[in-house]
This record gives structure tokens, sequence and C-alpha cells, in this order.
């Protein structure tokens, strides 16, 4: 009875001890010393969200927030320029800063844009300069000093122009990126300051955002404006991209949300559709970008979040978390599989994408819309559609198609989920 008592006791003991919680301070006299394991001088890989299972890289290099950054040479490197007034070229593949361009006299550089071909980097600085690089050597190829803020700058896909968006003057001033000559100065071509401009991939026309709330398209051909969308949000818009048809225009907004537009020259006026993207972001949008085949849109945001959206039906697919200040701006490589944050925190994260629709968040989300896999009937393409949307089987093309075709405001309002769904359909004033 005795050795029975003295058992259960025993066993008492042992599974009190198993439950009791583990102080990691606490060392037993008879624990033999903890192994001592040499500190790794570069954590390369990040930890992954438990549920997310996207593994990044976070790049350390800028003393100060970073500004803007993007992909370069077939996605082998990638730009970054900071308020450390500092502009950096990295190894996509190792994360190590190959050049430090010596960017004097010193002032926080603002954004960096690079040619489709690589060769050129344009860079605006809070100092009123906008100047040119070699990307392969380094050397500075010209300077231009300008007496107002500069907002934006941007090079032309083709490397021949160069686009600045003037504070004062409230202008865009397009240039030629070899003798640096003025090809076009709009004076007040908004009403407001300008917060960003790009050129659409063929080189030919120029938007412009602005904190007016309003969207403008130059032709550089013409020397006109083609496009005048106004009240085009409900807040400052902050960003702007083209997607690499140049049809469709995407905007970033204070009002928390992003617009895609259908700015092929006469389908706007014909049907005036726009896609609203909703519930990506808590706090303002700062910079949106498509990937080449527009099937992915990245947005960055001050909730400190990147969202990965899908452009077809327009919901989130991902919100990838970690950054621990703003993020002020995003880059998708060509192949989808990577995606470059920059932020406030004074780092880059590179964020692996490659297998987002095998991950189980994904996954999740997919069967929480309801979503059901069509082929659209114009293009081909893959699209998803709302499984409890009582008009998902009258719907037989993806939202580009619907939004190209005349009278797809009508068609694609039918389309959407309610008031809940994260795509809706707007007409803006013209």
């Amino acid at each position: 009875r005795a050795y029975g008592r003295f058992k259960l006791l025993t066993l008492e003991a042992r599974q009190n001890r198993l439950l009791a919680p583990l102080d990691p301070l606490e060392v037993s006299k008879d624990s033999p010393p903890p192994e001592e394991h040499p500190k790794s001088e570069k954590k390369f890989w990040g930890d992954q969200e438990t549920l997310s299972k996207i593994p990044f890289k976070i790049l350390r290099g800028h003393k100060d927030l970073v500004s803007s950054c993007s992909f370069c040479a077939d996605d082998t490197k990638f730009l970054s320029c900071s308020h450390d007034s500092t502009l950096k070229l990295w190894d996509a593949v190792d994360g190590f800063v190959i050049r430090d361009f010596d960017h004097k006299p010193k002032a926080p550089v603002l954004e960096c844009s690079v040619t489709a071909d690589s060769r050129r980097i344009i860079t605006a600085s809070y100092d009123k300069a906008v100047k040119a690089w070699d990307l392969e050597t380094g050397k500075l190829l010209w300077k231009i000093n300008y007496e107002t803020f500069i907002a934006s700058c941007k090079v032309s896909p083709d490397g021949k122009y160069v686009v600045l968006a003037l504070d004062v003057d409230r202008a865009i001033c397009i240039m030629d990126a070899e003798n640096t000559t003025t090809v076009s100065y709009i004076k007040n071509h908004h009403n407001r300051s300008l917060t960003a401009c790009c050129f659409d991939p063929d080189s030919q026309k120029v938007a412009s955002v602005s904190l007016d709330k309003s969207i403008k398209i130059w032709d550089i051909t013409s020397q006109a404006t083609l496009l005048t969308i106004t009240k085009a949000h409900s807040g400052a818009i902050s960003n702007c991209c083209f997607t690499f048809s140049g049809h469709f225009l995407c905007t970033s907004s204070w009002d928390k949300t992003l617009k895609i537009w259908n700015v092929h020259t006469g389908e706007f006026r014909n049907s005036g559709a726009c896609a609203t993207l909703m519930k990506g972001h808590e706090g303002s949008v700062s910079s949106c970008h498509f990937s080449r085949d527009t099937s992915v849109l990245v947005s960055g945001g001050f909730d400190r979040t990147v969202a990965i959206w899908d452009v077809g039906e327009g919901y989130r697919k991902l919100s990838l978390k970690g950054h621990s200040d703003w993020v002020t701006d995003v880059a998708i490589s060509n192949n989808k599989k990577w995606v470059l944050s920059a932020s406030k925190d004074k780092t880059m994260r590179l964020w692996n994408i490659e297998e987002i629709d095998e991950i189980p968040l994904v996954i999740k989300c997919k069967k929480a819309l309801g979503l059901k896999v069509k082929q659209c009937e114009v293009c081909d393409r893959p699209f998803c559609n709302y499984e409890s949307d009582i008009f998902s089987e009258t719907v037989t093309k993806c939202v580009f198609c619907r939004m190209d075709a005349k009278g797809s405001l009508t068609e694609a309002s039918s389309s959407l989920g309610g008031e809940d769904s994260p795509l809706q359909e707007c007409s803006p004033t013209a």
C-alpha cells in the first residue's frame, strides 16, 4: 500500500513538472550549460507569418526613410533611394549593395526611376535637383536645378523622356532625356499640388494625379490633355501606374482605396467604368504597381502592410505584414515571383510570392468568398466569380473585357456581390 502511494506521488510530481510553465531564465544545477551557437552575421531569410508562409528578406542599408524602390536588369537587381541622401543598387539574389551612387550635395532623395533597358536612372531630391545616372558605371550624366519642389520624377520606358511633377506651378514638365531640352511645360495642370506622374508603356502619354483628387492624361504628340477625371477619389490621390497594355490606369488614394480606370481612347467616354478595390488597407494607400501580365496588383499603405490583389476579380489575396512603419513604395518583378516594399522604418523587404495560391490563408480566403473559376469568352483568361451572386451564371467575361465593352458599367455592376464586395464599379465626373 505504501509503495502504491509512493508511485502515485511520483507520477503526480512528474505531471506537475510537465505542466508547469517553463522559465527560460531558470537553469537547473544538474542541467548542462546551453550550447553556444555562433551568431550569423547576416540572417537573410526572415521568419514567416504563421498562416501566410510567405518567405521574405529584410534588407538593411539605409539610415532613414526609404522613399522609392524598383526592379531592374531582368529582376536580378533593384534600386532604392532614401531620405538619408543615398541612392543604392542592390543584388536581388544575395541582398548586397552593389553600388552607392555619389549623391552630392547631400539631400533627401525622393524618387528614383529606371529605363526599361536598365541603362539610366533618374532621381529627384529635396534640394530641387534632378539627376541622370548611368546604371552600369555609376557616372552622373547630367543635373538640373529647379526653383520649385519636385514631387515626382519618371523616365519613359524607351528612355527618351523624363517627366517631373512640380509643386509651386502645379505643373508637369516633360524634357528630352538626352539633351534636357523642354518638350512640354504645362503650368497649372492641376488645381492643387501634384503627388505623382507616370508614362504609359508606349512613352507617348503621361498620367498625373494630385491633391485635388483629379486624374489627367497628357499626350506628348498632340500636346494636349486627352482625359480629365475630376473627383476621381474622395481623398487626395497619392500615386498612379499603367498596365502593360496602357489601356488601364490604377490610382491609389488617401481614402483607403485603389481604382482601376479604363483610359483607352474613346472607351472611357463610352462606358465611364472604373473598378474600385476596397478593404485592402486600413489607412491611406501610398503606392501601387501592376505585374507585367496585369493579373496581379501590389499596393502599399500607411497601415504598414503590402496588399496583393487578384486584378481579375478585384479581391485582396493576401496582406503582407512585417514593416514597423509606413510602406512608402512597392514593386513587383516581371516573373511575379518577387514583391519589393520600401518603408519609413528604414528597411526594404523582398517577399517571395511564387506559391501564393497554395498557402492556407489564400485558400481560406477563396473558400470564404465562394469564388468560382470561369474562362473569359473574349480573351480566354481565367477569372473568378462569386458563387453567391445570383447573376454569376450570366457573367462570361473577365472584369477587363466587361470594362472594355460598351455599356460595361451596367453589366459589371450587376455581376458584383453587393455592397460588401471588395470590387465595385463607379462612374466619375469626367
